[in-house]
């Protein structure tokens, strides 16, 4: 594989990925306010401590966390990127995707103790979390393979 293509295909991941997390937020937003919850802050915590960064002030710990949000889940984008350059096929692209990504925050969050252990968090709970990453992961795919067939379209012109 050369470095282009991967570059390439790294690129129009990170594209894909941003488009995948505003499908999250979304999927999200609506959850919330279907089951009256209050939004996560567990990824921020988690990039806290990680980055050693701790906002002051519920303004600055509101803007943190959508940064940390939107950083994530748009190089999250990349992982779909390096799939496809490995030619790994779409459909099958974005279930290995969506297992990385959903592996990760069931898996990261617990190990830097700013969420119970899976284990932990009952069926439903499971199923929501996996349903959020499901909606990335399939929204990142199609914005990819958009990108993809687009170029393909304007290599035949």
């Amino acid at each position: 594989m050369k470095i282009t293509a991967l570059a390439d295909s790294v690129g129009k991941g990170l594209f894909a990925g941003f488009a995948g997390t505003l499908a999250i937020t979304a999927s999200q937003t609506v959850e919330m306010k279907i089951r009256a919850r209050a939004p996560s802050d567990s990824p921020a915590e988690a990039a806290g401590i990680v980055l050693g960064v701790q906002p002051r002030g519920e303004a600055e710990k509101k803007r943190f966390s959508q940064i940390v949000h939107f950083g994530y889940g748009t190089a999250w984008g990349a992982v779909r990127g390096v799939l496809r350059a490995a030619g790994v096929p779409p459909l099958a692209a974005t279930a290995l995707h969506f297992v990385a990504i959903s592996g990760a925050a069931m898996l990261m969050l617990p190990a830097l103790k700013v969420a119970p252990p899976v284990s932990e968090w009952g069926a439903e709970s499971i199923a929501i979390e996996s349903f959020h990453h499901l909606v990335y992961a399939l929204a990142a795919g199609a914005a990819y393979d958009k990108l993809e067939r687009g170029e393909k379209y304007e290599e035949r012109r």
